[in-house]
């Protein structure tokens, strides 16, 4: 990496097909990378170079480079040490996993391998295993998939590599509704707020509705309100980190009341 003022940052996926590229990719992508899949590794030099004249913003670039480009490994050493001259930050990243756990994968996709021999799967992913064999050598992280999930696996990208972005929180919306119209099918979390104070049988709250101040004084003055408030934030501040750690981008809080007029929206 050359000095002075760092370019951006750069982050090489490559390895076994069914390793979880793709997925490693999305983590990525996630986080706020730019991502590329199966950019041919002459064209790298190239982008960024283009990419430098046309914007001055700090990089983030993720790509995933493997055998579909069958000049891969012949050029790979050359186009990397060249890049790491330049000033980026390069990290290349090594996908790996068992002959089990592999064919495993391959067999639930039924995808055909990129790399196809004529004596079978396993061949197939033994020939790729050897071919990629001086990648892995110079790659400066090598991650074993075998035992890893989608969820795991997109974490341990996010949390190795991708530097999340911090301005990239989960899209959060809040929404009511009344259960005599039907549930929304865009609803993730539902929350029932029947059994609170009803502005509906009060003659002079009846025609507002929850954003009024007087409908909200009245469905908030009930000491049930309050209760449910505090074990509602409980709940979501428990869930929603949860959701994020699946992967999640945008969860919908859906809270209802009967009519979606008064007790649901002041809640929300």
């Amino acid at each position: 990496m050359g000095g002075g003022r760092i370019l951006g940052r750069i982050v090489i996926i490559t390895g076994l097909s069914g390793s979880g590229k793709s997925t490693a990719l999305n983590a990525l992508e996630d986080s706020g990378f730019f991502c590329i899949d199966n950019l041919p590794v002459q064209l790298l030099p190239k982008f960024l170079a283009l990419r430098d004249e046309s914007s001055p913003e700090f990089l983030k670039l993720g790509v995933v480079m493997d055998l579909r480009e069958k000049d891969f490994v012949r050029h790979f050493r050359d186009v990397f040490s060249h890049v790491e001259s330049q000033p980026y930050d390069l990290r290349v990243v090594f996908l790996e996993a068992s002959d089990t756990a592999l064919v495993k994968r391959f067999s639930e996709t039924r995808r055909r391998h990129p790399v196809a021999a004529e004596d079978g799967l396993l061949e197939s992913i033994r020939r790729e295993r050897e071919s990629l064999a001086p990648v892995r050598e110079a790659a400066g992280d090598v991650i074993d998939t075998s035992s890893y999930n989608v969820h795991q696996l997109r974490e341990k990208i996010t949390d190795d590599f991708g530097q999340a972005d911090t301005s990239l929180q989960m899209n959060i919306q809040l929404l009511s509704f009344g259960f005599k119209n039907g549930l929304p099918p865009e609803a993730d979390i539902l929350l029932d707020v029947r059994f609170l104070p009803n502005p509906f049988y009060l003659d002079d709250l009846r025609d507002l509705d929850g954003r009024d101040p007087r409908v909200v004084q009245y469905v908030l003055a009930g000491p049930e309100t309050e209760g449910f408030l505090e074990k509602a934030a409980d709940l979501l501040r428990f869930m929603i980190p949860l959701y994020r750690r699946e992967g999640k981008s945008y969860l919908v809080i859906a809270i209802g009341c009967t009519g979606g007029q008064h007790r649901s929206v002041t809640i929300v």
